[in-house]
């Protein structure tokens, strides 16, 4: 699997989650029975590193969504966030601008218009403080 394969599969199971609120060990057997989501040692990497550290990651989202609670961002848009700042942060191989890159292009096939800008906004903020934090710390 390329990595946005199994990028596309770990939002898929996110997004799932956050509508069916089940067990993770539960949605992958379940995607695994109907054969339209591949679960390898990777995908469940991702989605399981996501859910680890959702509190963490919800609060950076809430700092940078000034104009929506994390309760008022649709679950679909909060799945692609989460993956995008989780790689961002944890996956040491995924450079944070392929990360917001590739949740840029998960918005665009899966969201509207709107929430393309949106996500965009807040990745872009999120990552040029980030920039700004490690240039400091360097």
């Amino acid at each position: 699997m390329t990595r946005r394969e199994i990028r596309d599969s770990a939002f898929k199971l996110v997004f799932e989650q956050l509508l069916r609120d089940d067990d993770i060990n539960e949605l992958y057997d379940i995607a695994e029975e109907i054969e339209e989501i591949t679960v390898n040692d990777d995908v469940k990497s991702l989605v399981e590193g996501t859910i680890a550290h959702r509190e963490e990651i919800d609060s950076i989202i809430s700092g940078y969504s000034k104009s929506r609670s994390i309760a008022r961002i649709s679950k679909l848009n909060l799945a692609i966030l989460r993956i995008a700042i989780y790689e961002s942060l944890y996956e040491e191989k995924t450079p944070m601008n392929a990360a917001i890159s590739e949740a840029i292009q998960l918005s665009r096939t899966y969201a509207f218009k709107e929430d393309t800008s949106f996500i965009n906004g807040l990745l872009g903020a999120f990552s040029r403080d980030r920039q700004k934090e490690e240039s400091s710390n360097a």
